[in-house]
């Protein structure tokens, strides 16, 4: 691993120090970007999978995405069958959804979609180098900025987003098959492949805390005897329980009001409309690492054994040519 200055000067729990404090002003600046700067951005995507998990995949098999997106969508992936060692294929994810929906942006107004993925290849095998990637496939890939490793010593997990909807429906990865002639790690066989895909923003944020592309409810019953619209184009809905006091319940702009002063709630009860057009999807497709000697070897006895039969069907003609000729006399 390279030095850096941090490595050479500082002692390891200060260089710690900063890094968390980096990691947390990235985070930061990524969310306030998304909401503020960028509207077609979102701010619950693979990214955050990666500042707050070591993998995104849990001993479950469950893919944490599915803790900011509560709502399930379909997706699709399309791989090979079987692939050959050090060899460059394609992946293709599809994340479909209708393009004319709009999704509520982080400053409560409507906006497109984005999208992105989580790809989790197996052990060796990498997103390719683009001078390894064939010509007639690096106009399918698009640019190669889009993929992303989950973390330095995990390449084989890939993130990609987030990416206009309209524009990146269908993402092609470009795979390179690792050698098992090269690295002992690696052998031929049989692996999976785990795909995780949203489209939209999400309900909850890795905090804990809902976005304002959730629904919100009532934490107490009781009467509403107050609705209030707030500064920043929210609502502040004030609850008075039978019994205690008033409780105020803070709903960000966004999600539209379907209650009204004077109504009677239950706990639990929708005070707003489901404003998520999105949702999380995943799925494993399996892809074989194929031998070329077992092709070899494949297509050698397909060759045999094609060229028993005919050896076969001229000696039965013959057999039969010489009981013809016996006949006649």
């Amino acid at each position: 691993m390279k030095s850096t200055f941090w490595s050479i000067w500082l002692p390891q729990s200060i260089q710690a120090i900063l890094k968390s404090a980096l990691v947390i002003l990235a985070t930061v600046t990524l969310f306030l970007a998304s909401d503020l700067i960028a509207p077609r951005s979102a701010a619950a995507y693979p990214f955050w999978a990666q500042q707050n998990y070591e993998t995104p995949r849990e001993a479950t098999g469950r893919i944490v995405c599915a803790n900011c997106h509560l709502a399930q969508k379909p997706v699709e992936i399309e791989v090979p069958q079987a692939v050959l060692p050090d060899t460059v294929f394609k992946a293709v994810v599809k994340v479909p959804y209708d393009t004319s929906v709009q999704q509520v942006l982080g400053t409560g107004e409507k906006g497109p979609l984005n999208v992105g993925a989580v790809l989790m290849l197996p052990e060796g095998f990498t997103i390719a180098p683009e001078d390894r990637i064939p010509e007639d496939m690096k106009e399918e890939v698009g640019p190669s900025y889009l993929f992303q490793p989950y973390a330095e010593d995990k390449q084989n997990i890939v993130l990609v987003g987030p990416l206009p909807g309209d524009q990146y429906q269908e993402i092609v990865f470009p795979v390179l098959s690792p050698d098992p002639n090269t690295d002992k790690s690696v052998f031929f066989g049989k692996y999976q492949i785990h795909l995780g895909g949203n489209r939209g923003r999400g309900q909850v944020y890795p905090t804990g805390e809902k976005s304002n592309n959730a629904v919100y409810t009532a934490s107490a019953a009781g009467t509403i005897t107050q609705i209030t619209k707030t500064d920043d184009g929210g609502y502040e809905v004030t609850i008075q329980p039978a019994e205690g006091n008033a409780v105020a319940e803070k709903i960000p702009p966004g999600p539209e009001l379907i209650v009204s002063e004077g109504q009677e709630v239950t706990s639990g009860l929708a005070l707003t409309t489901n404003p998520n057009v999105g949702g999380f999807g995943q799925k494993d497709v399996e892809v074989v690492l194929q031998s070329p000697n077992r092709i070899k070897g494949l297509v050698a006895f397909l060759a045999a054994v094609t060229l028993t039969q005919i050896l076969l069907v001229l000696k039965k003609k013959q057999v039969e040519r010489v009981q013809a000729a016996e006949m006649s006399f």
